[in-house]
């Protein structure tokens, strides 16, 4: 039989989490998206990974999709993100574990990996390899305070369907010439894309579109990580290709893939050649 994918609710501590799992036996490898995405940002990956060998995970984080969403802003940060990967594993029982982080997924990766470092010896599971997708070791290059403050009281005010409202008059966060390919070749991704930040907690938009404007430099810390490490990232996403080269260049035994002709979102602008970086560096488990 094939493998296919489900979904599920896990419960960590106080809080639920909605997973989308496949491969459930295999080897434990966990996919964390970014902000306003959500577990279906790895849909098309699930299944062929179950299929070469791994357990594959990819929850909601907290605030996005169909996980539980506090109420409070101060319920919101890289460090709660953290805590929360680390209670997923610990709810799935894997003592090891690969791990993905995509955009702010990959700095919630970078504070994961760190925590393991730093509590060699504990009763925490062991990070073997390390992912980390379209991200960055510190703040977001190009971003306006002024606007992202704007914004905040926007969505406090009128909610995250008028921010997303404003945001088109705009365009794309992250625009590159295969994003505009994308959208033409897939009408529906628009939707999609919108779907996502719609279900996603007007007070985590609040809280992390403040922090991740300046969320400290992790770079140095970033040095004396252990665990083999892959640093992908699109060479159209101008924003994140700098500081995927200096994470690449800091990290110890770490490789930098630049897949050709994508954007923030490699998986979707350019699958095969995703595909082929990711694949290449995690390899069957069977």
């Amino acid at each position: 039989m094939g493998e296919t994918a489900a979904v599920r609710t896990l419960a960590v501590g106080d809080l639920e989490f909605e997973v989308l799992e496949a491969g459930v036996g295999g080897s434990p490898l966990l996919l964390v998206h970014g902000y306003t995405g959500a577990k279906e940002d790895f849909r098309d990956a699930v299944v062929p990974l179950a299929a070469a060998g791994y357990w594959v995970v990819a929850p909601d984080l907290r605030g996005h999709g169909g996980s539980h969403a506090p109420e409070s802003e101060d319920d919101y940060s890289l460090r709660h993100f953290a805590d929360d990967v680390h209670g997923i594993v610990e709810a799935l029982g894997w003592d090891r574990y690969d791990l993905l982080g995509h955009s702010m997924g990959g700095m919630v990766a970078q504070v994961v990996a760190m925590d393991l470092h730093a509590a060699d010896g504990s009763d925490r599971a062991t990070l073997d390899r390390l992912v980390l997708m379209d991200t960055c070791h510190g703040p977001v290059e190009g971003l306006d305070l002024e606007i992202l403050q704007l914004g905040v009281e926007l969505c406090r005010n009128e909610g995250l369907p008028k921010v997303l409202e404003v945001m088109k008059l705009f365009g794309p966060v992250f625009e590159s010439p295969a994003h505009q390919a994308l959208l033409e070749r897939d009408p529906g991704f628009e939707e999609f894309e919108d779907q996502k930040f719609l279900r996603s907690s007007g007070a985590m938009w609040s809280k992390m579109a403040i922090e991740l404007y300046d969320p400290g430099d992790r770079l140095d810390h970033l040095a004396h990580l252990d665990c083999e490490t892959l640093v992908i990232v699109g060479d159209e996403d101008h924003r994140f290709v700098g500081p995927s080269e200096r994470m690449a260049a800091t990290i110890p035994n770490a490789t930098l893939a630049v897949v050709a002709g994508a954007g923030h979102s490699p998986q979707f602008d350019h699958p095969a050649g995703w595909w082929e970086a990711l694949y290449g560096f995690l390899g069957p488990r069977r």
